[in-house]
This record gives C-alpha cells, structure tokens and sequence, in this order.
C-alpha cells in the first residue's frame, strides 16, 4: 500500500507553497504568452480599422469627385446637344440658303441679259435728248453721257453701280428743267466768232446769253434751232434774270421771250 505523505509542519508548508510555485510558473507564462497575443491582436485589429478608415475617407473623397466631374460632364453634354442641335437647324439652313444663292445666280444671269441691252438704250436715249434739248453746258452733259458709255465696258463696275450712275444722270436731266441757272462761258454765232457771254436759262422756258457790256442779249430760238438776238427791250429783264439767279436780287416777274403755243406746234 502506498504510503501517505504528512506536509504537517513549517516544513512541510514550505515545501507544498514551492511545489505549488513550481507547478503555477508555466501556467502563469501561458497567461501572460495568451495576454499579449490578445494585446497585439487587439493592436493590430485597431491598426486594421484605422486604415481602413482612411481608405474609406480616401474612397468618401474620390466618390465626391467623381460625382462633381459626373455633374460637370453631364452639363457639358447637355450643352453640347443643345449646340449640336443649333447646329443641325443651322446646317439644314445654310443649305436652303445654298439653294436660294443658286437660284438668284441664275435669275441675275438673266436679268444681266435683259438690263444691259437696257442701259445701253438709256444712254443712247439720254444722248439724243441731250442733242436735241437746248444748248446749255453741253461740254459737261455730254462728257457724262462719254462717261455713260466708257463705264459700260468696265469690269471693275458692277451692273447696279452702272446703273445707278445712269439715272443719277436721267435725274440730273431731269433737275435741269425746274432750276434757274446764270454761268459764264463761250459762245459761237453764225458768223463764226467766239465771245465769252452771260448765258440765263430758266428751266427748259429760255435758254438767254447777254454780252459783258450789256451791249447785246439774244436766245436760242428752239423752233428755228438757232440763236437769235433780242431787242433792246428784253435787255433789262435779262440782265435782272442773271441777278437773280446768282441771288444777287430779290425773284420777281420777268419779261422773257417764249415762243407762241402756235410756233411750236
């Protein structure tokens, strides 16, 4: 039979508390082993969920880009639609405008066919009224009806500016016989002398000269196509006429030859 220790005693105390010391070591290691594994654990799982949670606010701060350059894109697209579709309206009329172009090409091309040989016969028209109307500053009306015709052949002119130019001309005519005019210049009779006269035109009514002196005054005579002198009457109505159109004088009524309703029948 096995036989039974007696730990009765200061000695025997002593010995079971370094048993017992002896046998608690090891344990109390793998406590502390197990507390500091627990420890680093926890350390690690905190070290985990703080980058995490820097990697979520690094994700929370790209998304909120991300969303601002979707919102940016977005309007940019929107715009460019918008633009896009102006664009098609635009297109779509450039092209009716492309159209219209073509047809008034076509109409102008026909329309120069017509107007040219139109001109030409303004001017053609305008020259032998000139030839036929009464003698006045006939150097200057028909060196505009030269100019008429020269501008006819140039290729730097456009047909409207030709144009133009050709009723400026018509008008101009046309002013000459509501107008009063006095002017200077030379005058050759039948006899074949040349004299620097006072010429008076009223209108289309008379077309008067009057010498510097006063010592002769005559008219053109549209029926017989010629000029002719005045008496002496018609000297002072002349001479006031010229006063009068270089507002010298007051307007007031004048004597001047007309011929008869009947003569120029």
């Amino acid at each position: 039979m096995p036989k039974s220790i007696s730990l009765r005693g200061p000695i025997g105390s002593a010995r079971w508390l370094a048993v017992l010391l002896t046998l608690s070591s090891p344990l109390v290691l793998a406590q502390e082993r197990l507390v500091d594994e627990s420890m680093q654990t926890q350390r690690s799982a905190d070290d985990s969920a703080a980058q995490a949670q820097v990697r979520i606010s690094q994700l929370a701060d790209e998304t909120t880009g991300l969303i601002g350059d979707y919102r940016v894109t977005t309007q940019q697209l929107d715009r460019t639609q918008i633009y896009n579709q102006n664009l098609e309206k635009l297109v779509a009329d450039q092209e009716q405008e492309k159209v219209r172009i073509q047809q008034d090409l076509e109409n102008f091309v026909e329309t120069r066919q017509d107007i040219v040989p139109l001109m030409q016969s303004m001017i053609d028209t305008l020259s032998r009224f000139v030839e036929l109307d009464m003698p006045f500053l006939l150097e200057e009306r028909t060196e505009r009806i030269g100019r008429l015709r020269d501008n006819m052949d140039r290729a730097d002119i456009t047909i409207a500016e030709k144009y133009r130019q050709i009723m400026d001309a018509y008008q101009i005519e046309a002013n000459f016989g509501r107008d009063t005019e006095a002017y200077t210049g030379p005058l050759q009779l039948g006899d074949g002398a040349e004299r620097q006269v006072d010429f008076l035109r009223v209108g289309r009514i008379l077309l008067a000269y009057q010498t510097a002196d006063g010592a002769e005054t005559g008219f053109w005579n549209k029926i017989e196509g010629q000029w002719e002198e005045l008496p002496d009457e018609y000297r002072r109505a002349i001479n006031d006429g010229l006063s009068i159109a270089r507002q010298q004088t007051a307007p007031q009524m004048l004597k001047i030859p007309v011929p008869a309703a009947e003569a120029a029948q």
